[in-house]
């Protein structure tokens, strides 16, 4: 076993499992995925310490927990099509990859796009495309979806982003409070979103995802 196999490992065990995440597809993803590949070149010795990870400004791949039981809650099957936002390098991408039948990545950080895009084709990833442009406006072209994930913290959705989830769909995502998170799931009926709060956790607020602040003297 390599180095970074037992690391692996090693997140699963202490990380992803001891946090209630007991489906099978998502610990053999997790098992599976090599996060060192989709991380910075210099930041390769931090791919599975248990916490978020920075890639670039302001920008972070989630850390395993965060990502293992949103993804446990959204309860992704083998034939959904999932808008994956934010994909950063392309490792939530590649991890949603192995549950869903297609993957929609979207990046507006046009390196980062493109290097995902790399990154994804190199390792094998054939249902996954990474589509560059605004986070917020995820990818009309291709909706509705099955799933919409976000990978960071949001403070609101927009009605653009909802729009694109199929009814009956899911929608998951980290609503920040300063700097306190609930991860929420919505459930899509009749055209309106129902949330309900299933963890804490944190990330630095999406592009895009901010509410407009009203001032007032």
């Amino acid at each position: 076993m390599t180095e970074f196999a037992s690391r692996r490992t090693t997140m699963v065990d202490t990380q992803v499992r001891p946090s209630d995440v007991t489906k099978f597809p998502i610990i053999d993803a997790m098992l599976t995925v090599p996060r060192e590949v989709y991380v910075p070149d210099d930041r390769r010795e931090a791919a599975y310490v248990g916490e978020n990870l920075n890639l670039r400004a302001g920008r972070v791949m989630l850390e395993a927990r965060t990502l293992a039981k949103l993804l446990d809650a959204l309860d992704i099957q083998p034939d959904e099509m999932v808008l994956d936002v934010g994909s950063g390098l392309g490792y939530s991408a590649a991890v949603i990859a192995r549950l869903a039948d297609t993957v929609i990545a979207v990046e507006e950080d046009e390196s980062l796009a493109s290097d995902a895009g790399r990154l994804l084709s190199e390792e094998g990833v054939d249902n996954a495309l990474v589509v560059a442009g605004p986070l917020a406006q995820g990818s009309a072209k291709h909706a509705p979806y099955d799933v919409i994930i976000l990978q960071g913290g949001v403070e609101g959705i927009p009605d653009t982003l909802v729009a694109q989830v199929k009814d009956g769909g899911r929608i998951g995502a980290i609503f920040m409070d300063g700097a306190l998170g609930t991860a929420q799931v919505g459930f899509k009926t009749d055209g309106r979103v129902t949330w309900r709060a299933v963890f804490n956790a944190a990330a630095p607020v999406l592009p895009g995802f901010r509410k407009a602040r009203s001032f007032s003297l």
